[in-house]
Order: structure tokens, then sequence, then C-alpha cells
């Protein structure tokens, strides 16, 4: 039996959350979320995520800062940003999630992460 990937999601709403593990947890990854980039970071030297979905609209530390935190420590993590704001605004990312969140919106970045 092979391990499943390991998806980060890190958003401050609990909906959003419950939502986005389900959608991840049917693609086939386990889930690791934190509601604030303070707890994702504390957790960077135990996981090793291959995704990360990452609301940009956090308290404390923002999510463009995040990001950026991401891509050094985890630079072959396929990024995927999400947020309310204009994708125009989203700092670089592998792929954009404008919310609302469509399960099949986020399907289809998924597949592209795994080519």
């Amino acid at each position: 039996m092979t391990a499943r990937p390991l998806a980060l999601v890190v958003e401050d709403s609990a909906d959003q959350t419950a939502l986005l593990k389900r959608y991840l947890d049917r693609e086939g990854f386990d889930v690791f979320a934190a509601a604030d980039a303070e707890t994702a970071i504390a957790a960077f030297a135990t996981i090793s995520p291959a995704v990360t979905v990452l609301d940009l609209l956090l308290p404390g530390i923002s999510g463009t800062e995040l990001a950026r935190l991401i891509k050094i420590r985890f630079p072959d993590c396929f990024l995927i940003v999400s947020s309310v704001l204009d994708v125009a605004d989203y700092p670089d990312a592998d792929a954009a999630l404008p919310k609302p969140i469509i399960g099949a919106d986020l399907r289809a970045l998924l597949r592209e992460a795994t080519r």
C-alpha cells in the first residue's frame, strides 16, 4: 500500500476547511489543516505537502507572506491560492482558485498538479 500525498490547507473559515478536506480526501490526499499562517509555519518541520491550498486573507501573517515561505521551504509543492480577492491581486502561485470554491475547479487543478 502506498502512502497518500499530503495536502496543506491554510484557511481561517471552518466551513471552507471542512469543504476543502472533503474534496481533497476524495481526490486521494491526507490533509493537514491550519487556521492561520503561524500554525502552518509551526508544522513545517513535520510535514511535506505535495499540494497547498492557501487562503490569502488570514489573521496574523498574511497569506501572501505565507505563500512566499511555502515556495522557499517546499519548492516542489503545488501552490493553489484561494481568495475572494480579484485574481489579479493574487501572489505568484502555481494556480488560482477563486472563492466560492467549486469541487470541479479544485479537481481540475489537482489533475494539473499531478501531471
